[in-house]
């Protein structure tokens, strides 16, 4: 009889680990990793002052248990974040990866057909680290023709369909037609502008970190 009831607590006892470990696993924080440029780098701006920083503040506000990862660097390409990804996805282990590149490449006149090369290569290797990817789109200026501008904007929306990720086409929508809201180089937006853009990516980053 005794050596039954060892066997059962026993039993017992590790049903009990078992059921703390799911728990602790289902209760621990998301992360999100922001890989982007300038935009999300608070480029000119006091820190805490852009869109990624409103989001982490947002997030608390809503209950939503999940940490912003900021890993923008100005001034960063598609290749660049391409090259930088592997050893983020090592060292943060992300739930999402949100992919806000391809601006300067834009800027540049790098051809579309790389850039797109690079955003789906950092989507395969973001999947294969069980991360989900959320991309951040960008409009071009005609400085390098309509036609390379109008497939430069298209090539987020192909990819989005491509890779089944969620997408928000366009992150300036309601701040690159306002001169004011830029700083002088009339490239990085002011810290006014970042909750406009916030509120253009929040919806899809929202239920985008819920869904995951």
């Amino acid at each position: 009889m005794l050596s039954l009831f060892k066997r059962l607590s026993g039993k017992y006892v590790a049903a009990l680990l078992l059921l703390s470990a799911a728990a602790s696993a289902y209760s621990a924080p998301k992360t999100v990793l922001v890989l982007g440029d300038s935009l999300s780098a608070e480029y000119g701006l006091a820190r805490g002052t852009g869109w990624v920083a409103l989001a982490e503040r947002k997030l608390k506000q809503n209950n939503i248990d999940a940490v912003l990862v900021n890993a923008s660097v100005s001034g960063e390409t598609t290749s660049g974040g391409r090259s930088r990804l592997p050893a983020l996805l090592n060292k943060y282990k992300p739930d999402l990866v949100v992919i806000e590149l391809g601006a300067n490449d834009g800027l540049r006149g790098l051809p579309v057909a790389a850039a797109q090369s690079n955003l789906r290569a950092m989507s395969d290797a973001a999947a294969k680290a069980d991360a989900k990817v959320m991309l951040i789109g960008m409009r071009m200026p005609p400085n390098y023709g309509r036609d390379y501008a109008d497939k430069f904007f298209a090539m987020y929306g192909t990819l989005s369909k491509d890779i089944k990720a969620p997408l928000v086409p366009f992150m300036l929508d309601g701040v690159a037609d306002q001169p004011q809201l830029f700083q002088p180089d009339r490239l990085h937006p002011l810290a006014e502008a970042h909750a406009i853009i916030l509120a253009n990516i929040w919806p899809t980053l929202q239920k985008t970190i819920k869904a995951k």
